[in-house]
């Protein structure tokens, strides 16, 4: 390591967007990015409190839902639905063509398949590890975001 730099925890959101920028840029010199924009929806009660969202981010042509979440009185109404079809729109309309995600909830999973997502590779804790038994599966669903 050179003279007078140091790792240091961040303390600031901005750094990732900052990090995020400089690798994009970095990127855009030996392949073709598409759009790199993110998605971020928010579900509101009539009070206007937060019972939901979802983050995601696109790149390659592709949508990355990272954070879907429903405050457990609001589940099974159909937000979650609502909000990954508005994402997909979205996507879309910015040149998207297919959707992933990862998560390690096989209730979410059944979710996401419901939605014709499948699953296209899986990580698993081995015997002894922490968690016992955790898995994170990865799903996509491909030439319809929307």
């Amino acid at each position: 390591m050179a003279l007078g730099v140091s790792i240091q925890n961040a303390t600031s959101a901005e750094v990732a967007n900052q990090l995020e920028a400089h690798l994009l840029s970095d990127l855009r010199q030996f392949s073709e990015q598409g759009e790199n924009t993110q998605i971020i929806l928010e579900l509101r009660d009539e009070t206007q409190t937060l019972i939901g969202g979802l983050v995601g981010s696109t790149s390659y042509g592709w949508l990355l839902i990272k954070i879907l979440w429903i405050a457990q009185p609001f589940r099974k109404f159909g937000h979650g639905r609502a909000l990954v079809s508005r994402a997909c729109s979205q996507a879309k309309e910015i040149g998207c063509h297919s959707v992933w995600l990862d998560t390690s909830d096989t209730g979410a999973c059944a979710f996401y398949r419901g939605l014709g997502f499948v699953q296209f590779g899986l990580l698993e804790n081995a015997e002894g590890q922490t968690p016992n038994q955790h898995s994170q599966f990865f799903l996509k669903r491909l030439k319809r975001v929307a």
